[in-house]
């Protein structure tokens, strides 16, 4: 089956590098002409994080298509980090224990990554679930999300830093059940 992960458009909260999981902002200006440079696949059945800037991001690239929103694939909470960028939280001890752990501790007051990327992958896998196997998906979705998938489903296996993409950006996939393969970047 062919899987398209799609990173949502930027929003200002990714022009000036704030944590933004549980803020529903929408997609700023520059974003949404960004969308419009870029050459998208096809849509297959198209499935989107709840979050306005997915949502925006699936009717700006695939307008006739209606979305199946999953709850499971919204972004990270990041607790009392939301909102803020590094500038803002690098006199926050909590802030600098939490990337001395390599980002592996829980936001404080908000979600453990491994609790968020379970949630991902469970959310994936309910998605294509019901997508038949000669089909294809179409996922628009967060940055955080998209490294959970891939983290525990592409081969070759790549930590989850590794599949940092941009907004608007993403990757094309083969999904067999077991095992993603990349074969296009977006």
């Amino acid at each position: 089956m062919r899987i398209d992960l799609i990173r949502h458009g930027r929003t200002s909260g990714n022009l000036e590098k704030r944590y933004i999981g549980r803020t529903d902002e929408p997609l700023c200006r520059e974003g949404i002409a960004e969308l419009r440079d870029i050459s998208y696949p096809p849509c297959g059945k198209l499935f989107v994080s709840p979050m306005r800037r997915c949502i925006q991001t699936a009717e700006l690239l695939y307008p006739r298509v209606t979305p199946v929103v999953c709850i499971e694939l919204r972004e990270c909470d990041f607790g009392d980090f939301e909102g803020r960028n590094y500038k803002e939280l690098s006199n926050d001890i909590r802030y600098q224990k939490w990337i001395d752990s390599g980002g592996k501790d829980t936001f404080p007051g908000g979600e453990s990554p491994g609790e968020f990327r379970r949630r991902c992958v469970e959310g994936f896998l309910k998605c294509v679930s019901g997508v038949p196997e000669e089909s294809a998906a179409t996922f628009v979705l967060h940055g955080g999300t998209i490294m959970a998938v891939l983290e525990r489903f592409a081969l070759p296996h790549r930590s989850y830093f590794d599949w940092q993409t941009d907004n608007g950006h993403g990757y094309i996939t083969e999904f067999d059940g077991k095992k993603i393969i990349v074969t296009e970047k977006i």
